[in-house]
């Protein structure tokens, strides 16, 4: 993927913006994940009511409102009274992820957009929509590219089709007049409490489980990455909750493609294992996201006064602290 289209809509197109800022409750949806908890954190710091949704409370529950709620199974007319009741404008989808299956995927990432934006349908007053999608959705980009809002989306693994038929479905409400919403699309995240379902959390997990003495092999791709802390997500998220803009999709990274290899030394060196005793091996990428991403950020910088403050290192340190066993 290398070339723009001229058939494509363009990002800078959309209905007006919010007339008024917003100062009720925040819902956020998945938020005992690793990005919702860091958003109910980023609300809850500006003063924003925050009501945290799950499927359950898990180990940490956000803040000190939660409802247990299944939005992809769940009667839209319940999630709407839910959310009237507690005076919710403004509603994050934080939900999703690397699941396994196909059929969980289209569950997580379509069915409960779809829901949501039936509830939101219902409410008196329509909530403004933050929905997190992903940069997986351009689908692969050839290296040296900027990933910019204007190139047509091309997913090409399950978890890239399914995230942006649920942007694609905010999008559509939207332009419809049916909802007031916006897409952000982060590149690949770090930072605290990544899951080990991710390639970082693995890592972690693989060295925390090694004996110094005996080493670690690792098999590393030449790749290069964007990777942007959760933090860094949560803080552009609340802005996009409060900034004039509606029906636009923004990309969001540090706008820096990092070698694989230089993360994962920063991530051994967080964890103070011996870096002399860490073999590495070359392999071909397998990766779902090819081997190379960087996203064009300056739409972010200019609608939503945005740019990551959290570097690399400092990043990768918090996510080894809060890491399995480790601090909360």
């Amino acid at each position: 993927m290398s070339a723009h289209s001229s058939a494509a809509p363009s990002p800078h197109a959309g209905p007006p913006a919010p007339a008024a800022p917003r100062s009720g409750t925040v819902a956020v949806l998945g938020a005992t994940g690793c990005v919702g908890r860091q958003v109910c954190v980023a609300f809850e710091r500006a003063g924003r009511k925050v009501l945290g949704i799950a499927r359950n409370r898990g180990d940490h529950p956000p803040g000190d409102a939660f409802t247990a709620f299944d939005v992809a199974g769940g009667d839209p007319a319940e999630l709407a009274g839910l959310l009237t009741a507690a005076g919710v404008d403004t509603v994050v989808n934080a939900t999703g992820g690397w699941v396994l299956t196909e059929e969980a995927m289209h569950e997580s990432h379509v069915l409960l957009v779809e829901r949501l934006l039936g509830a939101t349908a219902l409410m008196a007053v329509r909530p403004r929509v933050v929905q997190l999608g992903t940069i997986h959705e351009y689908g692969f980009a050839d290296e040296g590219v900027s990933i910019d809002e204007s190139f047509v989306p091309h997913p090409v693994t399950p978890y890239a089709r399914t995230k942006h038929a649920g942007s694609a479905a905010v999008l559509a409400a939207t332009a419809a007049g049916e909802a007031d919403g916006v897409v952000l699309r982060p590149v690949n995240l770090c930072g605290p409490h990544t899951p080990e379902a991710s390639f970082l959390g693995a890592l972690m997990a693989r060295i925390a489980a090694a004996d110094p003495g005996e080493g670690l092999e690792l098999t590393l791709a030449d790749a290069r990455r964007d990777y942007l802390d959760v933090r860094d997500l949560a803080a552009a998220v609340l802005a996009a909750a409060h900034a004039p803009v509606s029906g636009r999709v923004i990309n969001l990274g540090r706008g820096e493609a990092v070698p694989m290899r230089e993360i994962v030394a920063l991530v051994v060196a967080a964890s103070g294992f011996p870096a002399d005793a860490v073999r590495e091996r070359t392999a071909e990428v397998r990766s779902k996201g090819g081997n190379w991403t960087r996203a064009d950020i300056s739409l972010a910088g200019e609608l939503l006064d945005w740019r990551p403050r959290i570097g690399l290192r400092d990043s990768l340190r918090d996510m080894w602290a809060t890491g399995p066993g480790r601090h909360p």
